[in-house]
């Protein structure tokens, strides 16, 4: 039985941490991943961009036949074109990222989407467990892997976070034969955006522990101490002399010992 409802999931293009290298976002991955679960090949995915950018073809590639681009320049406001095609075509769901890999990366626009549709937001959702007689029952994701749940009419706009379901991995060659269809949308100029000025970030030194420790044992405790995120050893399960050799060996490297 086809779902009797629309659900649109707006992509942008991503930028992988470590090269700087164009890419699927993981978010919006996340969200075509939710789409295509709800409704399958009838999700509809939505850029704001340029239709010959080669990361999207990565989403396509999740099982997509089709995919529609708003043809936009690199200093259009793609929240507006998106506000508009959302405007004239009332999908019922809406789903996004909670914040792009590039560009200004403010996580503004699933809230100026739902201003200007007048529609609820709901934000961070980790899935959308059922949608029945004009309402859905959303899990919404919360700190230390805990849920809340949520019951809210249709239409809405939700903004999908990491904790959900991983994306399918994209296959290169349905990808290719997916077709892009550029749509020329009238672009508004980002007068905010142009006024800013970006520069490589720089990274903060790191600030030195100062121990200051009086006594032996007080020294020896914090020559020992590891924080948790250290990636520390841990001694176990040995016999009594080798485990004091390896307290020894331990010692002599943080220089309690000389």
């Amino acid at each position: 039985m086809q779902p009797d409802f629309k659900i649109v999931a707006l992509v942008s293009v991503g930028q992988h941490p470590k090269s700087g290298r164009a890419r699927r976002a993981e978010q919006d991955a996340r969200a075509v991943e939710l789409g295509l679960r709800l409704c399958g090949e009838k999700v509809q995915v939505l850029h704001a961009g340029d239709v010959a950018e080669e990361s999207l073809r990565s989403y396509a590639g999740m099982g997509l036949k089709q995919m529609r681009v708003l043809q936009q320049s690199a200093s259009a406001d793609a929240s507006l074109a998106l506000g508009d095609y959302l405007s004239e075509h009332q999908p019922d769901i809406v789903l996004t990222g909670v914040r792009a890999e590039s560009g200004e990366s403010s996580g503004m626009t699933p809230y100026l989407l739902a201003e200007k549709l007048g529609w609820p937001l709901v934000t961070r959702i980790a899935d959308i467990a059922r949608i029945e007689n004009g309402e859905a029952e959303i899990l919404q994701a919360l700190p230390r892997g805990q849920r809340r749940a949520i019951k809210v009419r249709l239409p809405f706009v939700a903004s999908v976070d990491n904790a959900a379901a991983e994306p399918r991995q994209s296959a290169y060659g349905p990808g290719r034969r997916a077709e892009l269809e550029n749509l020329p949308w009238v672009e508004t100029a980002d007068e905010v955006r142009a006024s800013f000025e970006e520069a490589p970030a720089r990274k903060r030194p790191k600030r030195l522990k100062v121990v200051k420790a009086k006594t032996a044992a007080e020294r020896f405790k914090a020559a020992t101490a590891k924080s948790q995120g250290d990636g520390g050893r841990v001694i176990k399960d040995q016999p009594p002399r080798e485990q004091a050799q390896a307290i020894f060996d331990l010692l002599l490297e943080e220089g309690v010992l000389r």
